[in-house]
């Protein structure tokens, strides 16, 4: 069946370059504009969707501003069932808001499948009432099939400026199996690591048509890189000194 899945991935990828391509180049104009400014592009998933937090923070030829927040509690190194239920918590995210002090000249991308559940509507809620920049990244064909295990009854989609769409299906699993209930091979962690990179290299793009130089880390596992990184590093700080206690991109020797 891998090649039935090989197929799936390239509907669904074709579906986000067609339909997405506008929100992107958008959304990177605003975000470009918010890093020549000294903010941080934040990133936020509970679940699965810590690993598109992870996609973009502190990777090989992407923006050093950007700071994942990793919350351990919502993670499955705690547990499936733990993280899943500290999920559908109310009030949880405030705490986690406020825990990470982001500032209104920030902005925050909040990752959710479904945009169903509690903690990562409330992010973006928390975050668009301090005046942030809030950009959902979700299954818009899913979230609009449930309904919302928030006590206002809002989804992501619904909460925050701009919406990504990863244009896969209700569940995610994408192949039906004949004479079974369920279905295989979910689809949302390749789809949105691909808008998350587009993204970001529409942003570098923009900053680099507009004559400014972005904050970009190479590969810490090419020879040589560790001392252009620290060089880079030292520059963004030395222009924006607070970012030196806000980001986690390079620690220094």
């Amino acid at each position: 069946m891998q090649e039935v899945f090989f197929d799936k991935i390239e509907e669904i990828l074709h579906k986000i370059r067609e339909s997405q391509g506008d929100s992107i180049t958008t959304i990177a104009q605003k975000l470009s504009a918010i890093l020549l400014d000294g903010g941080i592009i934040y990133t936020f998933g509970a679940g699965h969707s810590h690993m598109l937090s992870e996609e973009i923070a502190g990777r090989a030829g992407g923006l050093m501003q950007v700071r994942a927040i990793l919350e351990p509690e919502l993670m499955e190194i705690q547990g499936r069932g733990k993280s899943t239920q500290i999920e559908r918590t109310p009030g949880y995210a405030k705490i986690l808001f406020e825990a990470n002090a982001i500032r209104e000249k920030d902005a925050l991308i909040v990752i959710s499948n479904s945009g169903r559940n509690p903690v990562p509507v409330e992010m973006a809620e928390e975050a668009h009432k301090a005046g942030v920049l809030v950009i959902a990244l979700t299954n818009l064909e899913h979230s609009k099939s449930v309904t919302s295990r928030c006590p206002d009854g809002k989804k992501l989609y619904e909460v925050c400026d701009y919406v990504l769409d990863n244009c896969g299906v209700p569940g995610d699993a994408a192949l039906e199996v004949a004479g079974k209930p369920y279905s295989i091979g979910s689809t949302s962690t390749i789809a949105g690591a691909i808008i998350l990179q587009a993204l970001v290299v529409e942003i570098i793009g923009i900053m680099l048509e507009r004559g400014k130089e972005p904050a970009i880390m190479m590969s810490g596992n090419i020879d040589g890189t560790d001392e252009y990184n620290q060089a880079i590093y030292m520059q963004l700080i030395s222009k924006y000194p607070e970012l030196l206690y806000m980001l986690d991109v390079w620690r220094r020797k």
